[in-house]
């Protein structure tokens, strides 16, 4: 092996078949069972991507109001710039401030496995993982053993709150107010 040849540990080329995988991704087991059920009924649940906790409180008021659940999904990559500490925070204290609110979360970890075993180790509710096959096989049996919720793509659709990074409270809660009355889930 060469200097400029490659020795096949380094990052796998882009592949396009890798942003088209979707669903859950166990081996099996009463806990996986649950969870596929749970991330089936998710695919009807509205998706707001928050970035803040004004965001995460805002929503979770406009979807109580609305007597709806919804998903919380981090916003992209959050898992390894934010790390799962500071959104397990988040969701704790979104979970206290609305606690009649019905909803589910997920953080995204990309394709980074140790952000995604960090997440599973501190048991946040659900992890995205976008990376190779194989290690997102191993990813899901781990998760499974530790009752995380696992999925390898981002669920599409729903509002970013990102435009609005500075939005407060009141303001988050309208704008999910908003699209909750726009797609048809009031």
């Amino acid at each position: 092996m060469g200097i400029l040849e490659p020795h096949g540990r380094s990052r796998s080329p882009f592949r396009p078949n890798a942003i088209e995988r979707r669903g859950l991704r166990s081996s099996g087991g009463a806990t996986a069972i649950a969870a596929e059920r749970q991330l089936q009924r998710r695919d009807a649940d509205p998706v707001v991507v928050v970035h803040t906790l004004a965001h995460a409180v805002g929503a979770l008021k406009a979807a109580a109001c609305s007597a709806r659940s919804v998903i919380l999904v981090s916003a992209a990559d959050a898992g390894i710039y934010a790390g799962p500490g500071w959104f397990g925070a988040l969701v704790e204290a979104a979970r206290e401030a609305v606690p009649e609110a019905r909803f589910s979360s997920l953080l995204d970890c990309g394709d980074r496995p140790g952000a995604a075993l960090a997440a599973i180790r501190t048991r946040v509710e659900g992890v995205i993982f976008a990376g190779r096959d194989d290690v997102a096989d191993r990813l899901a049996d781990i998760a499974r053993r530790h009752g995380v919720g696992f999925v390898t793509a981002r669920p599409a659709g729903g509002l970013d709150l990102g435009d609005e990074f500075f939005a407060t409270e009141a303001e988050s809660r309208q704008f999910c107010a908003d699209f909750l009355s726009r797609s048809g889930c009031l």
